[in-house]
């Protein structure tokens, strides 16, 4: 990068700007954006899959018929989706309104204590390291844009991203769907098979099978190790239906 010899700002930055976007050019970043989504997928399908393949085992065990396994089943569906999506609509809407309030407060603040405000900006730069005639022009210049400088506090100081307003619904939605798509797995045998004895083997290997490949690609998009995660996974569900199994098996006897 050459600059001019007078040493001129405004000529350092127009011979700046071409290496930078070439640099962007040649590095592109490639990272996962979708976490939230994500989670609640995760949190309904782990739950879809898990709860009705555990009420199920229990009613096998139980010797209950197909018929009334599946209408079990069915009800436990529907109403563990209208719970988990509720919560997760709470959830959301909980976050926002947390964040509103932060929001609120801390235009109130850059009004009423600027001078304390700027100095928090302060401290939060020298925790990174920033030596203060380094960050004097950054909180002054913050100091001049009410709306970047309110930005900075709600990121950096409370650690606060700004929440999609469509959030809470999409979370409901996205868990409910997911609980049902779980949660249909497991009740498939007992869809086509009669005998509950048959239909809860199918189920069991179904959803076992299930469980690996959810656990699988549950780790390969949160990050984490997939076949450790999908052996997680599948393990914690069949401890559960086990258990469930068992149970109606000791309370019967």
């Amino acid at each position: 990068m050459a600059a001019s010899g007078n040493g001129d700002a405004s000529s350092i930055q127009v011979n700046l700007e071409p290496e930078k976007q070439s640099l962007l050019n040649q590095h592109k970043e490639r990272h996962f954006t979708a976490g939230e989504i994500v989670r609640d997928i995760i949190i309904g399908v782990s739950d879809g899959l898990t709860v009705p393949f555990a009420l199920a085992a229990g009613l096998s065990g139980a010797n209950a018929t197909s018929a009334i396994i599946l209408t079990a089943g069915v009800a436990e569906v529907a109403a563990g989706a209208i719970s988990m999506g509720l919560g997760g609509y709470l959830a959301a809407k909980s976050e926002a309104d947390h964040y509103a309030r932060e929001l609120k407060r801390e235009e109130e603040e850059i009004v009423a204590v600027p001078e304390t405000e700027a100095a928090e900006v302060a401290e939060v730069l020298a925790q990174y390291g920033i030596e203060p005639h380094e960050y004097a022009p950054v909180v002054n210049a913050l100091r001049k844009n009410p709306q970047a400088w309110l930005d900075f506090m709600m990121k950096f100081e409370l650690g606060l991203e700004k929440p999609d307003p469509r959030r809470a619904l999409h979370s409901a939605l996205t868990i409910a769907i997911s609980y049902i798509l779980g949660g249909i797995v497991p009740l498939v045998p007992y869809m086509f098979i009669p005998r509950a004895q048959e239909a809860v083997v199918a189920s069991v290997i179904l959803t076992l099978i299930a469980l690996l490949i959810f656990g699988y690609a549950k780790g390969y998009f949160t990050g984490s190790k997939p076949f450790r995660s999908a052996l997680q996974t599948c393990f914690i569900g069949a401890i559960a239906s086990a258990a469930a199994f068992g149970m109606a098996k000791l309370i019967q006897a």
